[in-house]
């Protein structure tokens, strides 16, 4: 479908279904071309839309955020209103796959992995309305290519999730290996060996996994060796679209995964099981039907960062548009230490008025319902700040505890014994410093810990964090924070 107009400048691309050429709006090849790094650019679409103009390079380094530490001091006030989840929206843009005609979604985060999904998606040919207030349309109706684009899969760990659907529709789907965030070793054998078992032939060619499945996936009995929220989403919806009945056992129990297998469910799709670790899912083709506007449900790690930020400087900080049943194992654990907060409704307010009483708390992440790895990371900076020794035990991801040597940096006493194990000892007092976003959830504890610290922090790799947290500068300059974004071009 595509072909390079020249191979010495990998970023100048001609797409052969339209036939016009696309340049990055730096205008200057040769930098992207150094990196190797394609364009960000809508190619199906006659006009180019303004979020589509922009080279990965130039995209990646511009932006930084100035953070002026508040001391320790509770002075952030007013209300946080949650974003859609990251992790509910991509996956139903994927699914946009299985149905027959248009879905319609509302409350979708305005966020980089999801202008990244949908990139991805319109070069195989779906198409996609925003309405500039969270709500987007995706028609799937003239999807018919096969190929994943080798950038955008490589930057978005997310694109593994639309290779079931893919597959399901046209039999065969060709990607290279996921990117995302580098947090320690991410295997797709599971994705692959079940993908085996429900008829597909997998082969690895010029670095690209080329999977086909001629005759169809077919159902099959599938045990995942852990439980993955990706992996689970994946064959959900591979299985809707294969013929027969599939189980998946050891499925996760996520909300998102929950809120998946609910709209495909009310869409046609048979599923029952939704909520345990097993799901029964007899196929029923690429012909679901969305009968109403879907709501993305909010998103909870998005609010557990808020109210973590709240339980150290918050006074009488809400959260609001949150669904607090979500994060039952996040508020236990601060109320063991001693944080003031009350739930409401779809709310929940929190206060830094106790700082100097909370007490130290030891983490262990683990599958829902327990707590979330994603916000691992926020919860260490504010055990920086309670009495005592507290133990991390990240049980999920390897190497997702690098970022603590930074906050040993500007102060934390923070001991690293591998790479699952950290002690802090707290409270002490951080120093601002620049500090360099090594992941999406890593990045946003990074800001939390600046606004903690006394004195200014400069936050790089900023593109990490808009990742997935919506408007985060916007957001924290309403609350009381004094947090600037600077925009450096890097083509002099």
């Amino acid at each position: 479908m595509y072909t390079k107009k020249n191979s010495e400048r990998e970023n100048f691309w001609v797409c052969m279904r339209v036939g016009v050429e696309r340049l990055c709006v730096c205008r200057v090849r040769q930098t992207c071309a150094a990196m190797t790094i394609k364009p960000r650019m809508s190619f199906l679409r006659p006009k180019m839309s303004p979020v589509s103009k922009t080279c990965y390079y130039c995209l990646m380094s511009k932006d930084c955020l100035l953070v002026k530490g508040l001391s320790g001091e509770p002075r952030l006030s007013g209300e946080v209103r949650i974003s859609g989840a990251k992790n509910a929206a991509l996956p139903l843009i994927a699914a946009s796959i299985l149905f027959d005609g248009a879905i319609f979604l509302r409350n979708v985060p305005k966020i980089e992995d999801v202008d990244r999904m949908l990139e991805l998606l319109e070069m195989l040919g779906v198409s996609f309305e925003k309405d500039g207030e969270g709500g987007l349309k995706v028609d799937a109706t003239e999807f018919s290519f096969h190929e994943f684009e080798r950038q955008i899969a490589k930057r978005l760990r997310a694109s593994i999730i639309a290779v079931g659907p893919v597959l399901a529709r046209l039999g065969k789907v060709s990607f290279p290996h996921p990117g995302g965030c580098v947090i320690g070793a991410r295997p797709i054998d599971i994705f692959l060996d079940a993908f085996r078992k429900m008829g597909a032939v997998v082969s690895m060619e010029n670095e690209r996994y080329e999977i086909n499945a001629p005759k169809g996936l077919h159902g099959a009995e599938i045990f995942f060796p852990i439980q993955s929220v990706t992996v689970t989403e994946t064959l959900v919806m591979a299985a809707v679209g294969a013929s027969g009945e599939t189980i998946l056992k050891n499925c996760s129990m996520e909300p998102e995964v929950v809120f998946l297998c609910e709209v495909l469910r009310i869409s046609g799709a048979i599923i029952s099981g939704i909520g345990t670790p097993t799901l029964a899912i007899t196929g029923v083709g690429c012909r679901l039907v969305s009968k109403e506007n879907i709501e993305v449900i909010p998103d909870r790690i998005d609010a557990g960062s808020f109210i973590i930020l709240g339980a150290l400087l918050g006074n009488k900080l809400t959260i609001q548009n949150c669904v607090p049943s979500h994060l039952d194992a996040l508020l236990n654990t601060l109320g063991q230490s001693g944080v003031d907060f009350s739930v409401g409704k779809n709310s929940v307010s929190v206060s830094a008025a106790n700082l100097s009483r909370h007490k130290a708390v030891s983490v262990k992440t683990h599958e829902y319902p327990g707590f979330p790895t994603d916000l691992q990371a926020p919860m260490a900076v504010f055990l920086t700040q309670a009495e005592g020794e507290s133990l991390v035990f990240e049980t999920i991801f390897d190497g997702r505890l690098t970022y603590t040597e930074d906050l040993a940096r500007m102060g934390a006493s923070i001991q690293l014994w591998n790479s699952h194990n950290a002690l802090i000892k707290g409270p002490t007092p951080l120093k601002g410093r620049e500090l360099e976003g090594p992941d999406l959830r890593a990045g946003l504890a990074y800001i939390i810990a600046a606004l903690v610290a006394d004195g200014e922090s400069v936050v790089t790799n900023v593109y990490n964090i808009d990742r997935g947290y919506e408007k985060i500068d916007e957001r924290l300059r309403k609350i009381g924070a004094q947090v600037s974004r600077v925009s450096q071009d890097p083509v002099k």
